[in-house]
């Protein structure tokens, strides 16, 4: 089987967990949530790379504050259905967070590993506050010591999951629902 009809059909084979409207109203209460927390504070809304991204575009469009962007790129994944050792692809400007109160939007909260190191990363630059939000967080018993979000959109069971950013081997984060593979 060619890999384009593998990805085909892991999506043809896998369980909608949440669909597009479900999704939809998580990035509505999501931004509700941050625009109490943050419509004040000037802050600077941190994208994590590549898989925050579409949480991050559908989160704040909904915001009617000012705010400015920026964006990190760490890795424990490179395509792989599970994690390996963290790597910064594009580390975070200390410059734009000293004193600033961060919000850090990523796509699922897994194992937490890479949130971990990430807002480890980002305090040692002291800024006002950091906080996170993520789409998913998936339940189970495996989360690393500290691993933790702020807001949180929906819960998924512990399955293999891809969508609204997150993805399978690289393919399928651009659909907007979030599906379970059938079987890895």
């Amino acid at each position: 089987m060619s890999d384009i009809a593998h990805m085909q059909q892991v999506l043809d084979e896998a369980d909608c967990l949440h669909d597009a409207d479900a999704v939809r109203a998580a990035y509505e209460r999501l931004a509700e949530a941050i625009a109490v927390e943050y419509a004040a504070l000037d802050p600077l809304v941190v994208c994590v790379m590549n898989g925050g991204l579409h949480a991050t575009a559908a989160i704040s469009e909904q915001l009617r504050f000012p705010f400015e962007l920026d964006y990190l790129h760490a890795t424990r994944y490179r395509g792989a259905t599970s994690g390996g050792g963290l790597v910064w692809k594009v580390q975070p400007r200390p410059e734009r967070i000293a004193g600033r109160h961060v919000l850090v939007i990523d796509d699922i909260l897994d194992e937490g590993h890479t949130l971990v190191a990430i807002r480890d990363a980002l305090e040692q630059f002291k800024p006002a506050s950091l906080k996170v939000a993520v789409l998913v967080e998936k339940l189970h018993d495996r989360r690393a010591p500290r691993a933790h979000a702020e807001f949180i959109g929906l819960q998924v069971a512990d399955r293999y999951v891809f969508g609204c950013g997150m993805d399978y081997k690289e393919y399928w984060r651009q659909v907007p629902a979030i599906y379970a593979v059938k079987d890895l």
